[in-house]
């Protein structure tokens, strides 16, 4: 029988062949029980633990604080200067609409890749004025220059609750900068305001002469 013949026979043999038999090597080395303690009672621990030390008190006092001190005085806005030149340009607030909008009926009232401006349904009735807070000559050439209803004020750093207490008129907060980003200002004082169905921005310098003036 050649070699090639013969190989179906041995593959037989070794499947048939009689089964090992299983025996008892008895115990080498130190074995320990597996133990997991329960992730909820380590956390009932814990918090046991904090609440018997005062650690929960301290904790929700220093949350507190430091909610309220976000509140007075938001995170500034990075990468943002003062004016120290004049720049204009256009912005056209158009965008494409990325996948069908419907109704509550599902009919289909705005198609995938139509153009809208959002100008055409909300105008902008006021300009919005992008400052420095800290700045107090900005702040006073804005509060001189747009009176309370003729803008809105837009801080990108400062504490806007004090400083509406000291000009009793409203300030907003250009929280995380996605204003500034999203109209391309890099510096301050700004102005946003419609020019038909577009938006033209404005970064003016405040300077010694239009402080005085305004």
């Amino acid at each position: 029988m050649t070699p090639l013949r013969a190989a179906p026979f041995l593959l037989a043999a070794l499947l048939v062949a009689a089964p090992a038999s299983a025996r008892d090597y008895g115990q080498h080395g130190t074995v320990w029980s597996v133990i997991e303690p329960d992730l909820l009672e380590q956390i009932h621990a814990r918090l046991t633990h904090l609440e018997k030390t005062g650690e929960t008190a301290k904790l929700g006092e220093e949350l507190t604080r430091r909610t309220i001190a976000r509140v007075n005085r938001p995170e500034p806005v990075t990468g943002i200067g003062a004016a120290a030149a004049a720049r204009s340009w256009r912005f056209d607030p158009t965008i494409s609409v990325e996948r069908d909008i419907a109704d509550d009926k599902g009919r289909v009232i705005v198609a995938a890749g139509t153009r809208v401006n959002p100008l055409d349904t909300v105008p902008l009735r006021v300009p919005l004025v992008f400052l420095d807070g800290d700045d107090p000559d900005q702040l006073a050439w804005a509060t001189r220059r747009y009176a309370s209803t003729k803008a809105k004020l837009i801080l990108v750093r400062g504490a806007p609750l004090e400083i509406m207490k000291a000009r009793q008129r409203r300030f907003y907060f250009d929280q995380g900068g996605s204003l500034v980003k999203h109209f391309g200002i890099r510096a301050v004082p700004a102005i946003v305001e419609q020019q038909g169905r577009a938006l033209i921005i404005t970064e003016q310098p405040v300077r010694p002469e239009a402080r005085a003036s305004s």
